[in-house]
Order: structure tokens, then sequence, then C-alpha cells
């Protein structure tokens, strides 16, 4: 039986077209690339400069790339991973860990990876976000949604102002810095790796 070739839905695809022969073989990249994307947001964690109540960390940048290197399910996996790490008490939050985190006003931010990393794992495996315009698009709207998942939950604390004024407005530059960083990475690896693929 032959198959038709079909173009790459993640990055990891295009990188490694090869398809593993067994199901074993892709279950265990499959555990093994789940726990790397946990290691890689744990250490974006540590990588951060002082912001209040919110830290600034390069793991909103980390969080979009995994989702368009690993795709919707892998790079969920790996959030929801990561998020069980940090509330068993492995210290790989911005600050510690621990089920005291769930308390937080920052909590909301955390939770906000996840919705925020199947956006940009849906819309890339299906063929979107491959050139730098329609990327900075869908990594903008990404990143939009962790603030409403964020707000959500500092709001009812101190209040909506307040929320905005300490957990929103303060990052925006930065915000749109990684957004831009993000983007380019991720286009610049589509080229790079798929230079004849679609160009949305």
């Amino acid at each position: 039986m032959t198959t038709t070739a079909t173009f790459p839905t993640t990055l990891l695809d295009a990188a490694f077209p090869a398809v593993l022969s067994d199901a074993r073989s892709r279950l265990l990249r499959a555990v093994a690339l789940t726990v790397l994307g946990s290691l890689a947001l744990a250490v974006s964690a540590k990588i951060q400069l002082p912001f209040g109540p919110v830290p600034f960390t390069m793991q909103t940048y980390v969080v979009l790339v995994l989702g368009a290197l690993l795709g919707k399910r892998l790079a969920c996996a790996s959030v929801m991973l990561y998020l069980a790490q940090g509330l068993a008490g492995l210290p790989v939050f911005a600050i510690g860990g621990g089920l005291a985190y769930l308390a937080s006003p920052t909590f909301g931010y955390l939770v906000g990876f996840l919705p925020m990393v199947m956006l940009v794992g849906h819309f890339t495996e299906r063929g979107f976000g491959r050139n730098l315009g329609s990327c900075l698009l869908l990594m903008a709207a990404a990143h939009a949604l962790l603030y409403v998942f964020g707000l959500m939950w500092l709001a009812p604390v101190i209040g909506l102002k307040q929320a905005y004024l300490i957990g929103l407005h303060p990052f925006l530059l930065v915000s749109i810095i990684k957004v831009i960083m993000a983007a380019v990475t991720v286009a610049l690896a589509w080229k790079a790796l798929t230079p004849s693929s679609r160009s949305s």
C-alpha cells in the first residue's frame, strides 16, 4: 500500500519526517518530548526580572515555540506535566512550587499556558503560521489569550483596574518583544526546514 505525501504539521515533523515504525517507539518519543518540553519551561521560568507580583520570565516565548514545534497534543502534555511538577512541590515555577501556588495571584498566568499552547498548536497543525506575517498574528492572539486567563485570576484579588495596572500594562512592551521573537524563530525555522511549504 502506498501513502500520499503530506505537508509537515509541526516543526518537529519537518525536522524529522521519518515515521517511527512501531507504537512503542512512538510512545517513547512522545514521553521524551513531553519531559523535555516541561524542562524547557522550568528553565525559562528562572530567566526572570522582578515586576511586582507577576515576574517577567521567558516562559511565554517557550510556550509559543513549543506549540509550533510539538503540535497541540504534545505541547499541551508538556505544559500539563510542568504544572503537575510545580504543584507537586518541585521548584519549577518562577518562585518555587507547591500547592500553595493555587492561591497565588499569578497562577492564572500559568493556567493560561494551556489555552495558549493549544491555540498555537491547533493552527500550526492546520498549516497556519508558516510565514512571518501569519505567525505574528497567531503568536499575538495566543499571548492575548494568556492575559485573559491571567487577569481573570488576578482581578478578583486586587480588582480589575489594579489587575490591569499590575498584571498587564507593565508587560505590554516585553510581551510584544517576545511575540516577535517567537514569530521570527518559528517563521525562520519553517523557511529553513520546508522551503517549498505553504506560504500561509
